[in-house]
């Protein structure tokens, strides 16, 4: 490797080949499958992916990177094992990810401070994978998962589409530079939009876009009751008849709403405002 970590581009190169086994066994990829790598930096987990029979997306936006990996994987650019592309993942649209077709997989070590953006672009607005494996922030991993009735927006926004967990505790010394807290492996599994399709309104699935301006409007004042923060959203009467429908307490706050009553209460915050 000829080039250093960017701080500005929030990379930790990783280095443990014990952590790249575990998130090659997580992804449990089959020959050819089709994956998409976000960042692949020094190729280490491009490597890895390739090796395992991954048919490999790579998207990288760092310019050093780029030339770095075109040399390295020449030969497996040219057998059409690996299409490399240099972007912004963020910034680019669904054409810039043509050639990753679904069904595919996203596996990546991703930067931290982007982690909830790529978790929004790929959720929220697609192309969807049908899984994700990601080593993440570990404290960002252990509030998406959220067993202790604490949820938040972000993990909201995961438990809607799939099944989050955690598959393992990755210590700094496994990255280069090492970063200042620890990391997780978090897989998503079996991703999809079924739960907005049955809770639909008629033919049509509950609008996506609707349901987390829902979720943010009541998080928007945590020292108050959801009741309330609903009222941005939602007359204070309809809303009342909702909690009296769902039998809901009406002193609950927007953390202690797991995501399948969230997804009763905007379904119907939309059949009212129909009406």
């Amino acid at each position: 490797m000829n080039f250093r970590a960017k701080k500005s581009l929030g990379q930790h190169f990783l280095t443990s080949k014990l952590v790249l086994a575990q998130i090659i066994s997580a992804a449990a990829l089959k020959p050819g499958e089709r994956v998409l790598e976000i960042g692949p930096g020094t190729g280490i987990l491009t490597e890895a992916l390739l090796a395992a029979g991954a048919k490999l997306t790579a998207i990288e936006k760092d310019d050093r990177a780029i030339g770095f990996l075109q040399r390295k994987f020449a030969l497996e650019i040219a057998e059409g094992r690996l299409n490399l592309i240099h972007g912004d993942v963020l910034e680019s649209d669904t054409s810039l990810l043509a050639s990753c077709p679904t069904p595919y997989a996203l596996v990546a070590n991703i930067p931290y401070y982007i982690t909830g953006a790529i978790l929004e672009k790929f959720l929220e607005y697609g192309p969807q994978p049908d899984r994700m494996i990601l080593l993440v922030q570990k404290e960002v991993a252990e509030r998406i998962v959220a067993h202790d009735g604490k949820e938040s927006v972000l993990s909201l926004s995961v438990k809607a589409f799939g099944r989050p967990r955690i598959i393992s505790i990755v210590p700094g010394g496994a990255f280069n530079p090492p970063p200042s807290v620890d990391s997780a492996i978090m897989a998503i599994d079996d991703i999809n939009d079924r739960a907005f399709r049955e809770h639909s309104r008629g033919r049509q699935p509950l609008d996506i876009k609707k349901f987390f301006m829902i979720v943010r409007a009541g998080f928007a004042h945590k020292r108050k009751f959801l009741l309330r923060n609903l009222e941005a959203v939602a007359p204070l009467r309809q809303l009342e008849s909702i909690w009296h429908e769902l039998e809901m307490d009406s002193k609950m706050r927007a953390e202690e709403v797991p995501v399948k009553e969230w997804l009763r209460i905007a379904e119907k915050i939309e059949l009212g405002s129909e009406r």
